[in-house]
């Protein structure tokens, strides 16, 4: 993949004073709550930006895009956001804690030349798309002409490249260092010797990346860079990992379903258990809710330790369950078109499956986003939909385990895309640490 350095546009401490408070999560992860926490926290939050509020008043010419666009002109103007003088590929690294372990995941953010999908291409995307955020980064892109999230990209590098390089900058002062509200500490440098740019640029010439997050902001970019005039937009700001280094973590995301007429548990499990091994966890107190959920968890891991296909299933009434996968030819009448590998994969034969065979949750369902939510693996999220289960607000959620790279691989490696939200890469790349303005 073509890349090469760019002079970022970045916060400048001296005007908006600590830049942390003006870096934000990817806008598809922030929830109404966090917007409004976003927003107090600086006049100067990215925020603004990326994921702006709506007013009941918004018409063509004052909305959410075109507020954004005069953001981004009045921080440029009043030297919030000031551009660096020298081209740099940019060096982020993320210390972060996992499981009671630490971590850390070395990334560089560089300009790459847009490809398309599919071969002979050197990008290749993993989940499907919806339409609605494809429009809304449009949108903003249109108005504002430039790019603020990071597209997270995946290669393959046996020699560590790159991270020789991090390494060494990441002994100096950086640029930006701050800590995020899940305890990450992220840091910034700026990689601007010739020597490491170019050794960097021709051990990426070859690669073929794969796109771990942020699909509908690489889409966005090529719809733009087409219709477009400016032979800028076809290089778009994009962060790559290698997959070989132990910081590279995928956790799961659960689902949690609601708004389906007449569900009923009682008649969903004795549905899968047609093709699914299913195991009831009843409890009677809430200490024997805590031990049945850790047992099903438990259970979950042992069953994914053993390539197996297994998902929890929580739907109050003070009963957990596991559902393991049992009629493994189920999948092949249910999804005939598709390879063995993506046949094998937990999000496909849930979807499959249970969401749109057992509860007419289909792929037009699914684009409108009315019956299903996305939650990362947290012991908060999780203790948040068993509550809004047990308070009738959603009706079932399903817990998942997390995919792994080799299946990421196979079945991108078919030219597939599998469900939305099948991976979930911890830690987030923030946005507003670079910004690219065409």
């Amino acid at each position: 993949m073509e890349i090469r350095p760019f002079k970022a546009f970045r916060f400048n401490p001296a005007v908006v004073g600590d830049v942390g408070k003006c870096i934000a999560p990817p806008f598809d992860v922030i929830s109404p709550s966090q917007q409004r926490r976003l927003y107090q926290r600086s006049r100067y939050n990215i925020v603004h930006i990326t994921k702006g509020k709506t007013e009941p008043s918004d018409n063509d010419s004052n909305n959410q895009y075109t507020r954004a666009a005069q953001y981004f002109k009045r921080w440029i103007k009043e030297g919030a956001l000031k551009q660096d003088s020298t081209e740099a590929v940019y060096a982020y690294v993320q210390d972060f804690e996992l499981a009671g372990a630490t971590f850390q995941r070395l990334n560089f953010i560089a300009l790459a030349k847009l490809e398309d999908f599919g071969p002979p291409g050197w990008v290749r995307p993993h989940e499907q798309i919806l339409n609605e955020p494809l429009i809304d980064r449009l949108k903003l892109k249109r108005a504002t002409e430039a790019r603020f999230g990071l597209v997270f990209m995946l290669y393959e590098d046996q020699q560590k490249i790159a991270e020789k390089i991090i390494e060494k900058l990441a002994t100096q002062a950086p640029l930006i260092d701050f800590v995020n509200d899940d305890n990450v500490r992220h840091r910034v440098y700026a990689i601007t010797a010739k020597r490491d740019i170019d050794a960097i640029a021709t051990m990426m010439s070859d690669k073929t990346c794969i796109i771990a997050d942020g699909h509908h902001r690489y889409t966005t970019g090529l719809h733009y860079s087409k219709e477009c005039n400016n032979p800028q937009a076809m290089y778009q700001m994009l962060a790559f990992v290698n997959m070989c280094q132990d910081g590279l973590k995928v956790l799961a995301t659960h689902r949690l379903v609601g708004n389906l007429e007449d569900f009923d548990i009682d008649r969903l499990i004795a549905e899968l258990e047609d093709d699914f091994e299913v195991t009831e966890l009843p409890f009677s107190s809430p200490t024997g809710g805590a031990r049945a959920r850790q047992k099903m968890f438990e259970m979950m891991k042992a069953e994914y330790d053993n390539n197996e296909t297994a998902f929890g299933i929580y739907a109050g009434e003070n009963r957990f369950y596991l559902a393991i996968l049992k009629n493994k030819q189920a999948m092949d009448s249910a999804a005939p078109e598709k390879s063995a590998a993506w046949r094998t994969l937990d999000a496909s034969i849930l979807h499959k499956l249970v969401l749109e065979r057992l509860l007419g949750i289909d792929q037009e369902k699914l684009a409108k986003g009315e019956n299903l939510e996305y939650m990362k693996d947290t012991p908060e999220a999780i203790d948040d939909a068993i509550s809004q289960v047990d308070s009738r607000q959603k009706q079932v959620v399903f817990f998942m385990n997390p995919i792994k790279m080799q299946q990421l691989k196979v079945v991108t490696d078919a030219g597939e895309r599998m469900p939305p939200k099948s991976t979930y890469f911890y830690p987030k790349m923030y946005t507003g640490l670079t910004i690219q303005k065409l």
